[in-house]
């Protein structure tokens, strides 16, 4: 009679101890798709378009909620909908900003007319001599290039040339595939 008894203590413990994993498991689960949903957002890099800063392969992580504190600036990489697909992310860096007039001359970029080019020490190359624009960005717009001018397929030659405010997803932080590095 005690072996029954203890038989089935044992079984509801058993059942008890799986039913918590499940739960754990459960929670676990629901815990990470809120936060990929609403904290972070990842994104991977098929191409070179923002070599040296962020290469072919790589995988970064952006912080969804950063643009809610603050408004996306000129520099900032940022994880965004394509917008001639929005079902597709892409990573570029902000050039220009809502209001602001966009120029390429001779592969220099000028913003509002200015006569000194825009500092873009993180640049591949510098030998892309051709010019483009000038764009004049929409309010709640931004104007996005890729690092690698010469490889990168982005704003220059979109159909829908800016990216509006609703479809940046998050300011890039940092690359965590193939080594470790601050973006932002």
């Amino acid at each position: 009679m005690k072996e029954k008894e203890e038989s089935k203590t044992e079984k509801k413990d058993t059942k008890k101890e799986i039913l918590s994993w499940v739960i754990t498991i459960g929670v676990a689960v629901v815990i990470a798709l809120l936060i990929d949903s609403f904290i972070i957002v990842n994104a991977s890099i098929p191409s070179g378009s923002m070599e040296n800063t962020i290469m072919t392969g790589d995988r970064v992580m952006g912080f969804r909620l950063y643009y809610l504190f603050a408004d996306p600036k000129r520099g900032d990489i940022i994880v965004f909908e394509y917008p001639d697909d929005e079902s597709k992310l892409f990573i570029k860096r902000i050039i220009g900003e809502p209001g602001d007039k966009v120029e390429i001359k001779e592969g220099k970029v000028y913003i509002n007319d200015s006569d000194v080019p825009l500092d873009e020490p993180y640049l591949k190359d510098s030998s892309d001599t051709r010019s483009f624009g000038p764009y004049q960005v929409p309010e709640d717009c931004y104007f996005v290039m890729g690092d690698n001018r010469i490889l990168s397929g982005d704003a220059r030659f979109w159909t829908n040339t800016y990216v509006r405010r609703d479809q940046i997803k998050g300011k890039a932080l940092f690359r965590y595939w193939k080594g470790f590095k601050w973006l932002g």
